[in-house]
């Protein structure tokens, strides 16, 4: 067994659509688990998703469906069921943001697998609807976010609660199975979107924060409760530069040749800028100082004086100004459906790292099939599968 299969032996029906269920299947398909995805005919509701190849693929489908094994049912038809009904009771553990669907919930399938792992995501602990979007915006991150002076709500491009739903869930899978194979018990789990929110938001410190009565302001691309800011450079490069601790902020004011006028403003601040909370409140004093510095150098000049230092910091890029050679995680694969494209490995290294590309939708639909003794042809002939 290769070091990058070490979850090799266990299966997973997984039946979603969008960002946080695939993530979570794919986390597991990375590290070497079995993962079926089972779609409607014809796809679930991502499977057109933007952003799109020249092709018309969805470039969001085929990035969080790697490694997996594609099968197409119609969930309409009894038959249909039956079949994933089956799926399910052969691997023991499903993972699905369906709602609405009682013969996909664990009260039913737990009848023909009385130890079933079952993980069901959805919006809010009451099983309403939510979305990373709407979760976003009720938490109270877009009215905390941008410039001091912007009126309105920033939203931010990353689903940050569809990424840590997603983890969350293959975690609780892992300790679910783990639990399994000690005492022979299944178990059902609900992830609610909203509580994966709310509880980054307490752990982070936003929630109790505002219980002892502060309001966090808004403070562009300064860093909260420390010293960092981006600073325009002399060729038109722009850098986000973080002193995070003491030894960070002795290195940069070594490297501009300030610490003489820093320790100089510290005195007469009465200042101690060993401490996080005295350089984040004297954080525009700072700046004045630091800014004329990178606006009279260029990029490769700041990175000569930096790149020696313990110093935090980076260029502000594009997407496609990432050279993929610099990863190690992204490799050339043969997308079906998209091309030759670089696509990431599991970020955990393990020792050996391979990507493998997503299905075609549907692409194993006969061979899983197959495995559980059916006829794949008698089905579709019946119009039961693609």
């Amino acid at each position: 067994m290769h070091n990058d299969r070490v979850l090799e032996g266990l299966r997973i029906i997984e039946v979603s659509s969008f960002v946080a269920a695939p993530l979570g299947g794919m986390t597991l398909a990375q590290l070497g688990a079995e993962v079926i995805r089972v779609d409607p005919l014809g796809g679930a509701a991502d499977v057109g998703r933007h952003p799109l190849a020249p092709s018309g693929a969805s470039l969001v489908w085929t990035g969080l469906n790697k490694g997996k094994r594609s099968v197409t049912v119609d969930f309409r038809s009894p038959e249909g069921r039956d079949v994933v009904t089956r799926l399910v009771a052969d691997a023991g553990t499903v993972l699905t943001n369906a709602v609405g669907r009682s013969w996909l919930s664990y009260e039913t399938l737990s009848k023909t697998r009385p130890d079933l792992i079952h993980l069901q995501i959805q919006g809010r602990a009451d099983g309403t609807a939510a979305v990373d979007y709407t979760v976003n915006a009720e938490i109270g991150f877009p009215l905390v976010t941008g410039p001091a002076d912007h009126a309105g709500p920033v939203n931010h491009v990353l689903p940050a609660w569809d990424m840590a739903c997603g983890l969350y869930a293959a975690v609780g899978l892992l300790a679910a199975d783990r639990r399994r194979t000690r005492t022979g018990a299944g178990a059902r789990i609900t992830l609610a979107l909203h509580d994966v929110a709310v509880a980054m938001a307490g752990n982070l410190g936003f929630l109790a924060e505002a219980q002892l009565g502060a309001e966090r302001p808004r403070i562009g691309n300064d860093l909260y409760g420390g010293l960092g800011r981006d600073f325009p450079l002399a060729d038109g490069e722009r850098v986000m530069v973080v002193a995070l601790t003491a030894r960070h902020f002795a290195d940069l004011c070594a490297a501009t040749e300030l610490t003489a006028t820093v320790a100089e403003l510290e005195r007469l601040l009465g200042a101690d800028f060993t401490r996080d909370g005295d350089r984040f409140r004297h954080r525009e004093s700072l700046f004045a100082l630091l800014a004329p510095w990178f606006a009279g150098r260029t990029l490769a000049e700041v990175d000569r004086a930096l790149k020696p230092t313990s110093v935090l910091y980076a260029p502000y890029r594009r997407f496609t100004d990432l050279d993929p050679a610099s990863s190690p995680l992204l490799q050339q694969i043969d997308q079906p459906g998209v091309g030759r494209v670089h696509a990431p490995a599991s970020p955990l290294d393990t020792g050996r790292r391979t990507v493998a590309p997503a299905p075609r939708l549907g692409e194993h639909t006969d061979d899983v099939l197959a495995e559980l003794g059916l006829d794949p042809a008698g089905l579709r002939a019946k119009g039961v599968v693609a």
